[in-house]
């Protein structure tokens, strides 16, 4: 069977590295997206590559960037794709032209707002093609569940890119918390990022979606991946304000946002737990680290710590002083041969899984039952993160706690 064409739905940081300022100065100078897949189609799992973005005047500097920051690095790596819309053309909805120039069975990766998942995915899903969508999923449980109909509709893979399930202490601490830890008792997280995002998330920060959905988004699925005979049942969140808004971001954008989840077994025992999650986009910007991410588990037989900031690497210089990094997620380093050298790389797991999964769909030795069952995080597999994030969102605008109801129809929120 020839390998997997892959339409790239987004060319911002995450797709390319390329922001419109230029090379983004996150630490994903030469993005993700765009990298793994390169690196897939030099191992012949994917076929054809394209892109498509709503501006076409931005691929020239997007083709440069990737030419000088990919292929001149990593031993002539082919960076070449093609592009939606023309160079000389601005189109919001040319996501439209570029899936219908796919074929059945091809697929896409989503890296756009969060309000513009849902139309995409869907039109993608009604034309039979498979869909990898950033997270959060979709903005509304509604359009979750709307997305888990249409694909078993039409026998198509949907997966949400929550790579925190592969990496390696994540994964580990998962498979404990299953099998060693007793009963879910609290668990809690915080995740961060510092204030220079607020810069580059400026077109929605704030408007479009918040920090919640952003990075709260890693730990829910993560406590729901741990916990899947638990359920959420009530949602009340609280945010803080003040840092964001004197930074040019819209009246009311959240700072800081806390979820506090009441979970209960799903036997009718009885049972409860406390989920609490805090994100934010105010961090100190000589933290020396992208992203805090820490949680504590606690179950009724032990508990686990993580902390993944630090990762026990730090790099001093001169200029910029301490900074921790995190190879684990990508490791842009060449090998002894000047290759890309990134494929243990849980953000390049992430995607990898899902180019297998399609293929073994494709080829008929999996279904989509089989691949829920594995434990990936489809589009079935994540509806108590999807419900918790909208009641979270809901909680803060309506100043109340939102009760998370499942009933024969499919959940709810009241």
């Amino acid at each position: 069977m020839a390998p997997l064409n892959v339409l790239m739905v987004g060319t911002g940081e995450y797709t390319t590295g390329f922001t419109g300022s230029g090379a983004s100065q996150s630490d994903k100078k030469v993005g993700v997206v765009g990298l793994t897949l390169f690196d897939l189609r030099r191992r012949d799992k994917v076929g054809e590559l394209s892109m498509v973005g709503t501006t076409g005047s931005k691929y020239p500097a997007i083709r440069e960037h990737l030419h000088k920051n990919i292929t001149q690095v990593y031993n002539g790596l082919d960076t070449t794709f093609a592009s939606y819309p023309s160079d000389d053309a601005r189109d919001p909805e040319a996501y439209k032209a570029a899936i219908d120039a796919l074929s059945e069975g091809d697929a896409i990766t989503i890296f756009t707002p969060d309000t513009t998942h849902f139309p995409i995915a869907l039109y993608a899903i009604e034309r039979r093609i498979h869909v990898l969508i950033t997270k959060p999923a979709v903005k509304t449980l509604a359009h979750h569940q709307a997305l888990i109909a249409a694909a078993r509709e039409h026998n198509v893979f949907v997966y949400i890119e929550h790579h925190k399930r592969y990496d390696p202490a994540y994964a580990d601490a998962r498979h404990k918390a299953r099998t060693a830890l007793g009963e879910f008792n609290y668990f809690y997280s915080y995740m961060s990022q510092p204030k220079s995002q607020l810069k580059t998330f400026s077109a929605w920060a704030g408007r479009e979606s918040d920090i919640s959905y952003y990075l709260n988004s890693h730990h829910v699925d993560v406590c729901e991946s741990m916990v899947p005979e638990y359920k959420p049942v009530q949602v009340s969140a609280s945010g803080s304000t003040g840092i964001a808004t004197g930074l040019g971001c819209v009246e009311g954008t959240e700072d800081t946002i806390t979820l506090l989840v009441d979970w209960v077994r799903k036997d009718g025992s009885g049972k409860r737990a406390t989920g609490v999650y805090t994100a934010s986009w105010t961090a100190p910007g000589g933290a020396g680290v992208h992203s805090n991410q820490y949680f504590h588990y606690l179950g009724s037989k032990g508990e686990i710590r993580i902390n993944q900031a630090k990762r026990g690497y730090d790099v001093t210089e001169d200029e910029s002083g301490i900074a921790w990094y995190n190879p684990f997620y990508m490791k842009y380093a060449p090998d002894e041969a000047g290759n890309f050298a990134g494929q243990s790389g849980y953000g390049y797991v992430s995607f990898e899984k899902f180019v297998d999964a399609v293929n073994d769909l494709k080829e008929g030795r999996v279904t989509l039952d089989e691949l829920d069952q594995r434990g990936l995080p489809t589009i079935k597999n994540t509806i108590a993160t999807a419900a918790i994030l909208e009641a979270g969102r809901r909680s803060l605008d309506e100043g109340r706690s939102i009760k998370i109801v499942e009933g024969a129809d499919g959940w709810t929120l009241e």
